[in-house]
């Protein structure tokens, strides 16, 4: 979690946003507009209809810099909703407004650049063209930028020691690994600079310890540009570890948007509850979700600061010295307030509940 995202300005708003498939999509959202909030009357004059809504009435604002998290079974609607988001599929209805312009009224030239300059994609089928090498393959959206070869080679360079490929410049995709190869999509997504970054299941394809290291990896390289990211999963243990928010979705639906802390102590209904009833919440909820603000006692608490970003699993080895609370300080070390031994007991407690009714 970071504490200072709602500080931040916002970069993309989705506003009202449908896609309905089918023979006259607009025409049925039309002739439906006093059903549009009564679900079981739009859902069944829908399928009366001859029509599927894949994105239904989709509100949310992504910060800068923020990794928001877009979550949901198979046919939940996640993949539709990017592709809304970036254009490959035309929206039924609704706003996108990427810092204020709205996509959706943009010029095709217009989007060709924004595509070009100010967006990055990420498939899990990595993407790449067979008959190019990785510096080819990383410097290829820069080709289409029309930059020179010497500046294009240059960035591609760059991008491939950024990701840790270094000395694999001249290999082909077929002759590297499923990580390696995910690894040389990444760094092209990133060559064009990207403001905005679209990573569509990316690392679903990649066996469990692979797919550990990739996130890893993609936690590392955010850290250093610190990217505006929209991230599509169906894994939730992927999402609680990656997101600073997630929309969990259901049938075309944002059913709970929140942060990973507050959708696990929180859960909108079941369907969340039961989707996140794996996930230890000490891993999931830090310091920060917890911590008591700065009292008079706490300058003076014995325990070393830890950070408002750890996670409270961080911190349970330390309980059973007896630390009865520790003082907690911002990335700067400035004091912030504490938090006591006795609410991580807590929601260890919750934990172990949790783990029981299941």
């Amino acid at each position: 979690m970071n504490p200072g995202t709602d500080d931040r300005p916002v970069k993309l708003s989705c506003r009202n946003l449908w896609k309905i498939f089918g023979p006259d999509p607009r025409g049925i959202l039309t002739a439906l507009d006093g059903s549009l909030g009564d679900r079981t009357v739009l859902n069944h004059r829908l399928h009366q209809s001859g029509h599927l809504a894949a994105a239904i009435d989709v509100n949310f604002d992504i910060r800068l810099g923020e990794i928001f998290v877009i979550m949901g079974l198979s046919g939940s609607g996640k993949s539709t909703l990017v592709r809304c988001l970036s254009r490959l599929i035309e929206p039924t209805m609704g706003e996108i407004l990427l810092d204020g312009e709205d996509l959706l009224t943009v010029s095709k030239a217009r989007l060709i650049e924004l595509r070009r300059r100010a967006m990055g994609m990420v498939f899990q089928n990595f993407g790449l063209l067979p008959h190019l090498t990785v510096r080819d393959n990383v410097a290829f959206p820069l080709r289409i930028q029309g930059m020179s070869e010497t500046e294009r080679l240059s960035r591609a360079k760059d991008m491939i020691d950024l990701v840790g490929l270094g000395g694999k410049e001249t290999a082909f995709p077929h002759q590297l690994s499923g990580g390696q190869q995910q690894r040389v999509g990444i760094a092209r997504s990133l060559a064009v600079g990207p403001e905005l970054w679209f990573l569509d299941e990316p690392f679903s394809a990649l066996d469990p310890l692979i797919r550990r290291q990739m996130q890893d990896e993609f936690l590392r390289l955010q850290r250093m540009l610190q990217k505006t990211i929209i991230f599509i999963t169906h894994d939730i243990a992927e999402a609680f570890r990656l997101a600073d928010r997630i929309a969990i979705m259901r049938d075309g639906e944002v059913i709970q948007l929140g942060r990973p802390a507050e959708i696990a102590l929180k859960p909108a209904n079941d369907y969340v509850a039961d989707f996140t009833e794996e996930i230890s919440l000490t891993r999931v909820i830090s310091v920060a979700d917890v911590m008591r603000p700065a009292g008079s006692e706490t300058a003076s608490l014995p325990a070393k600061p830890v950070s408002s970003r750890l996670m409270l699993e961080e911190l349970v080895p330390q309980l059973a010295a007896g630390v009865s609370a520790f003082p907690v300080v911002d990335d700067g070390e400035r004091l912030l307030g504490h938090v006591a031994a006795a609410d991580i007991v807590d929601i260890l407690e919750r934990d172990r509940l949790r783990r029981r009714r299941a």
